[in-house]
């Protein structure tokens, strides 16, 4: 967005909601960032099909090629549609954690054709537990959503942390009050070849709690 302010919207106010949501939806349509609200911590959002917008996004944060976003999306069926190889493990996590705070690196589907970064063919997706962005989600598609601050900074929790960071890099803040103090999503990589799941990121759901589903299938100190 060029020689222009970002804009925040309010969206507890409902003509504010409406509006904000779509300026939002034309601005990602258009190839710029949005930040959005997750049931985590607030999100910077991009075109996951669009190359240049996800580039963007990247160059907003300050991260490389080697630190591809995660991939938000609207509904379960999305997840077959962009990944391939689902262990069962992960779709029993999925059933018992989706929509929430658990992100899957799994084995992207190849015939897609987008362009995220160095992901060596994988994928990390989630379903978000937010009515805005599942709204948000239904309407777009795909979004690749990586959280909205720069890199090494604390994630933000309030659209105005976020703004304060990212400026007018973005075109549209939707501001739906402070998110959660669970902390970003858990990150588990379900493309090992031995077929254990591995905790990349601990955050909002707990080993615990994932182990209880898995079993033995959660490898053991993978966390990193």
């Amino acid at each position: 967005m060029v020689g222009e302010m970002a804009a925040t919207y309010d969206c507890s106010v409902p003509t504010e909601l409406l509006t904000g949501t779509r300026l939002a939806r034309a601005a990602l349509a258009k190839g710029e960032l949005v930040v959005i609200p997750t049931d985590t911590v607030y999100g910077v959002a991009a075109d996951a099909f669009d190359p240049r917008a996800v580039q963007r996004l990247l160059d907003a944060k300050g991260r490389t090629r080697q630190s591809p976003p995660p991939v938000l999306i609207p509904a379960l069926a999305t997840l077959d549609a962009l990944a391939t190889e689902i262990p069962d493990a992960v779709r029993q996590l999925v059933a018992q954690f989706w929509p929430g705070g658990l992100t899957l690196i799994l084995w992207a589907t190849p015939s897609l054709v987008w362009d995220l970064g160095e992901t060596h063919g994988t994928v990390a997706l989630r379903m978000p537990n937010d009515p805005l962005a599942l709204e948000l989600l239904a309407d777009t598609g795909p979004l690749a959503v990586s959280s909205a601050n720069l890199t090494g900074q604390p994630a933000a929790t309030t659209a105005a942390e976020a703004a304060e960071m990212l400026g007018d890099s973005v075109a549209v803040y939707l501001d739906a009050g402070e998110r959660s103090a669970t902390g970003a999503s858990t990150i588990v990589d379900a493309t090992g070849a031995d077929g254990l799941l591995r905790i990349v990121r601990h955050g909002a759901v707990s080993e615990e709690a994932i182990r209880g589903v898995v079993g033995e299938l959660l490898a053991p100190g993978t966390d990193v």
